[in-house]
């Protein structure tokens, strides 16, 4: 049976200390809802724009998994949370720009969509994704 790891990236913002940016365990890798936060600053980043907060997401979240040993196309699976229903049109054309750019083999990952509250008021969006290894 494989050990559980953390997986950690200076190319995503660092974790609360009550969680890792990502676990691979095998070939499985869980990355940890991200937001949109430069990994340099630690700020949140794009007051009130769904669209660049969307991008900047799915760049943390890409990270962690390249971080992982995986590539963004090994994403079986992203999860995204919204705080507005208003918000899902501008959050679904920059998700779309950016799996679609970062998806070699066609087959895009699976998606669930949510609308919440989210832990800062300044987040309009939260993503993460579970991939899977195939060194």
């Amino acid at each position: 049976m494989s050990d559980k790891i953390a997986v950690r990236t200076a190319e995503a913002p660092a974790p609360a200390h009550t969680f890792s940016q990502g676990v691979r365990k095998g070939p499985f890798v869980q990355v940890s809802g991200q937001g949109p936060v430069d990994p340099k600053t630690n700020e949140y980043l794009y007051p009130g724009d769904v669209a660049a907060q969307t991008t900047r997401t799915l760049e943390n979240v890409r990270a962690i998994v390249e971080a992982s040993g995986a590539t963004f196309d090994d994403v079986v699976m992203l999860r995204v949370y919204l705080t507005k229903r208003e918000d899902f049109a501008i959050m679904n054309e920059a998700y779309g720009e950016f799996v679609t750019a970062h998806t070699t083999s066609g087959v895009l990952p699976s998606r669930t969509t949510v609308f919440t509250g989210l832990p800062r008021e300044e987040m309009l969006v939260e993503i993460d994704a579970i991939a899977v290894v195939t060194d």
